[in-house]
């Protein structure tokens, strides 16, 4: 592992340090686009409620209210007086529907159910990606802060041999151009660290944007995360990924839309009751009525509307399961590519871990060399220089590596995977 340098941030020791962990905890809470689509979730749960609300009863009541300009009364014989049109009419009615066979009905169901699953399965993959959008946000702000401090040792080092070589041309002892180059690598050192503050801040905000919380912490930079070594990925990836996932159950959808299709060539049949009441009694004599009946229905031509449905649901079909293969071949794809990424991105950690060690002993020498009065000015600042890169280099490497190893989980799928 890399050793950090021992040079601490100018921040305020009131800065509270934000962990890898917390950081996607927040996520999970307080995301936006992940409220957005747990919202979304929510709507799509109700799916199964709708397409059951179709076999339930349907209950309606009316009212009214007439005024006639004449009344109407028989009277007949032997009997009273019937009114069956009073100056002021009151009525009301209640209707009762209930659909008994109602094969369209019975794919509707069956294919809310899917797509509830297929809103599951989406909103998983959505919120996979946005937690594995905080965790390389995260581990680039931490590699910058970590450069802040290489930048800053380079910094305080060029200071130090800036007053040194002041000193000595003051003596008389080195030329007016080395203490002209030891102000220019100050200068240059200063400008390095006012764009790596500038990088980290710029990057910070975009992590505490993702998290919605105020900018004001410190990171620590987590070590490179652990990748299986065992067991077939790309196997895996095709169980475990949500969205290879939805892909299957969004052409069970397709299949059972098509199936839809065919059931409503098939008769309906529902029962009907209705009940009366007015003040007019009619001719029955009586004020209220009731009927109950049972209502076939049975499309035998429609104009050609379910044959186009058909073709359509035909194409969707085909469609789907293009875009089911799809989702596979891009898995296999991007698994192999994370891989072969994350292979390549550990070979460079270790060449940058290498070239690190051997810059720390170059400066170390060099610097014993310029005390014994054998090395120049020139070649410190050189080997002070090549640290520094060094150092910088190792870092972004690091990152490099840890977001490959990222993409690989994530590809993968066992980036924030749930618990069974």
């Amino acid at each position: 592992m890399i050793a950090l340098l021992a040079v601490t941030l100018t921040v305020s020791a009131a800065t509270p340090v934000l962990t890898l962990n917390e950081a996607l905890e927040a996520a999970r809470k307080d995301n936006l686009d992940l409220k957005v689509a747990q919202a979304r979730l929510e709507q799509s749960r109700l799916l199964s409620n709708r397409a059951w609300a179709g076999y339930l009863p349907t209950v309606t009541v009316s009212g009214s209210y007439s005024r006639n300009s004449n009344e109407a009364v028989v009277a007949l014989p032997g009997g009273p007086q019937i009114v069956i049109q009073p100056f002021n009419q009151l009525g009301a009615q209640a209707d009762l529907r209930q659909a008994l066979i109602s094969p369209s009905l019975w794919p509707a169901i069956h294919n809310a159910g899917i797509a509830e699953d297929v809103a599951e399965l989406n909103t998983e993959n959505v919120r996979r990606e946005i937690l594995f959008s905080v965790a390389a946000a995260y581990f680039s702000a931490a590699s910058l802060q970590e450069a802040i401090r290489a930048t800053q040792f380079l910094l305080d080092v060029n200071k130090s041999r800036e007053a040194d070589t002041q000193k000595r041309f003051d003596a008389g002892t080195v030329t007016k151009v080395a203490l002209l180059r030891s102000q220019l690598d100050r200068t240059r050192a200063e400008q390095d660290l006012v764009r790596a503050r500038n990088a980290f801040a710029s990057a910070r905000l975009a992590l505490a944007t993702l998290i919605q919380r105020d900018s004001d912490f410190t990171l620590e930079l987590p070590p490179v995360p652990q990748v299986p070594t065992e067991g077939d990925l790309v196997k895996q990836a095709l169980e475990q990924r949500p969205d290879v996932a939805a892909a299957r159950r969004n052409l069970d959808l397709a299949l059972g839309r098509k199936n839809g299709v065919w059931f409503s060539y098939l008769p309906n049949v529902s029962l009907a009751g209705t009940y009366r009441i007015s003040n007019a009694a009619g001719f029955a004599g009586q004020n209220d009525t009731w009927l109950v009946s049972i209502l076939a229905q049975w499309t035998l031509w429609d104009g050609g509307i379910r044959e186009i449905n058909l073709r359509e649901e035909s194409a969707r079909v085909a469609e789907a399961s293009a875009q089911q293969k799809q989702a596979e071949a891009r898995t296999v794809e991007e698994v192999s590519r994370a891989r072969l990424d994350y292979e390549n991105a550990q070979a460079n950690l270790t060449k940058a871990e290498e070239a690190l060690g051997l810059a720390r002993e170059t400066q170390r020498l060099t610097e014993i060399s310029f005390k014994a009065g054998v090395a120049t000015y020139l070649e410190v600042a050189d080997a002070n220089s090549a640290l520094t890169s060094s150092e910088v280099g190792a870092i972004s490497e690091r990152l490099q590596t840890s977001v490959a190893a990222l993409r690989l989980l994530r590809a993968a799928g066992f980036f924030e995977a749930k618990k069974e």
